[in-house]
């Protein structure tokens, strides 16, 4: 913000002819506080003249005194620091639609983080539940393998048990026919 009023600046010797122009005026105006008035005949005409005439070079004292007390270019700074001001009131007003859109947009990021927060929530749940899913799937796996290891177990057991029954039915017919075959032996005889 340097450069901001920089066109509103002005010189140092602008402020020094102020107040130049204040002592001259202040000079000027000590002169005619102590120079004589002059003398003139009260008669009606005179005095319509001399109140005519005082109104003149009043009014022409005041222009010239004017220029001299330097009110023109303090009339030039008040216009310039009016104009600073409404630059200034300017700045403010475009601040202040700056902050009002900026907090319009952190509005919109607040809800739009709202939103995935949610979003992100309804996620953590679901792969939660799938996660539960999961682990029932596993449990009940781990379950299924259990009995299909008891019932490979059986299998095997009941395989060993018709082995054992296949070899004693084998050997009651080795039996049966070494017994036949000993009796049609002996009945040959």
């Amino acid at each position: 913000m340097a450069g901001l009023f920089d066109k509103f600046k002005e010189g140092d010797s602008e402020g020094s002819e102020m107040v130049e122009e204040r002592q001259s005026y202040e000079e000027n105006d000590s002169e005619a506080t102590r120079s004589e008035p002059e003398v003139v005949e009260s008669t009606p005409e005179n005095e319509n003249r001399s109140g005519l005439d005082e109104v003149r070079s009043g009014f022409q004292q005041s222009a010239s005194s004017g220029s001299d007390i330097g009110i023109s270019s303090l009339m030039d700074k008040r216009a310039k620091l009016e104009e600073a001001i409404d630059y200034v009131g300017m700045m403010i007003s475009n601040l202040k639609e700056k902050r009002t859109g900026l907090e319009k947009e952190i509005e919109e990021e607040s809800v739009d983080i709202k939103n995935l927060k949610e979003k992100l929530i309804k996620v953590n749940e679901y792969i939660e539940e799938e996660t539960k899913g999961i682990q029932t799937l596993s449990n009940k796996r781990s379950a299924v393998e259990r009995e299909a290891d008891e019932v490979g177990n059986l299998i095997t057991s009941l395989r060993d048990k018709l082995g054992g029954i296949d070899r004693i039915v084998d050997e009651e017919g080795s039996r049966i026919k070494s017994y036949k075959e000993s009796r049609d032996k002996t009945s040959s005889f």
